[in-house]
């Protein structure tokens, strides 16, 4: 299987530089991925997709303010840092932009502790060590850190959260959920739709496209996540009960899909706590998706790719040539898709 297989051209004014107000007037294409069939809608109509008996998995993460700036001790160059991933109370795994960003360089963050790094690995990925915890800091130091194709300052960092963010972690938005508004999940309760949490922190993956000529010959970096007892009993509940499990996003398919290996017999799901390194191609047999909510994706991504092997790539990618004949917007500010 080629990279290439998933490559597509999006000329740059399909990507979305800004949220659309308000959240859920979004546009929504639904792909039926056993026909092709596809529908235009609003995502305020989602519940005319759904069903009594749904339960939508939403990734309840929280986008940090994990960019910092820092100046290099001595000197005073600056340098950026994207905080990617926690080791321990004072070891990040990060981006670090700028020269000189050697193994045992010191820097000092604007409005923050010094920092070092103690450890090089692919490109610009470093493992730095503060002299004391920077989660005090970020307030005061750090900045909401956009995806490298949104150019437009956002001036309410709120709108780069979905309104359900609770557990403060991750890189990136989990993007399909910045769609949700609170009117639209209690219309969705009222109609019988039920929800779940998980949380799973997003990476480094979502800045990457896959450079390999070979899709199998990509590292997929892993993420931290969570589906707790009482998610799992839900998720389990719904499906004796002949009930569909709707994925909110790519985060909670991977979460879900990785749930799903601990599963013990009769159950679709077991309890987990950890990392993942799930790579979801594909070929791959789904065991605890049976719909998807997701958004419009960069070429040659391992999010593209997992979109493909839930609906079939051909399918996925004549349902964006057609969102691009229609003008929906792309990526994280963009419209959304409903495949079902």
């Amino acid at each position: 299987m080629r990279t290439a297989d998933f490559d597509y051209e999006l000329p740059p004014e399909f990507i979305a530089q800004t949220p659309i107000e308000p959240r859920d007037a979004a546009r929504l294409l639904v792909l039926e991925r056993k026909t092709g069939a596809i529908e235009h809608a609003t995502f305020n109509e989602l519940g005319s997709f759904l069903r009594r008996g749904d339960l939508l998995v939403l990734n309840e993460t929280r986008v940090i303010p994990a960019r910092l700036f820092a100046r290099k001790i001595p000197g005073g160059g600056r340098m950026e840092i994207l905080l990617l991933k926690k080791i321990d109370d004072c070891t990040w795994e990060a981006l670090v932009g700028g020269k000189g960003a050697r193994v045992g360089r010191r820097m000092c963050v604007e409005r923050g502790p010094e920092l070092e790094v103690i450890a090089i690995s692919d490109g610009p990925q470093r493992l730095i060590r503060y002299d004391e915890p920077i989660e005090p800091f970020l307030d005061q130091a750090g900045h909401m850190p956009l995806p490298p194709y949104i150019h437009t300052p956002l001036h309410d960092s709120q709108r780069y959260q979905t309104i359900y963010a609770q557990q403060p972690g991750s890189a990136a938005a989990p993007t399909a959920g910045l769609h949700f508004t609170n009117t639209l999940l209690q219309s969705l309760q009222h109609q019988g739709i039920a929800t779940t949490r998980v949380t799973l922190h997003v990476g480094l993956d979502t800045f990457a496209p896959v450079t390999e000529q070979f899709v199998y010959e990509h590292r997929i970096h892993t993420e931290w996540c969570q589906l707790p007892q009482a998610s799992a009993n839900a998720i389990n509940e719904a499906r004796l009960a002949g009930n569909r499990i709707v994925a909110v996003g790519t985060t909670s398919v991977r979460t879900l899909e990785s749930a799903a290996r601990l599963a013990a017999p009769g159950e679709t799901v077991g309890i987990m706590e950890g990392p993942t390194d799930l790579f979801i191609v594909p070929g791959y047999r789904f065991k605890a998706v049976d719909a998807l909510i997701t958004n419009f994706h960069l070429p040659r991504s391992t999010l593209l790719m997992l979109v493909s092997a839930f609906a079939s790539r051909e399918r996925v990618l004549q349902a964006y040539e057609t969102a691009k004949r229609s003008g929906y917007r792309f990526y994280s500010f963009g419209d959304a898709m409903l495949i079902l």
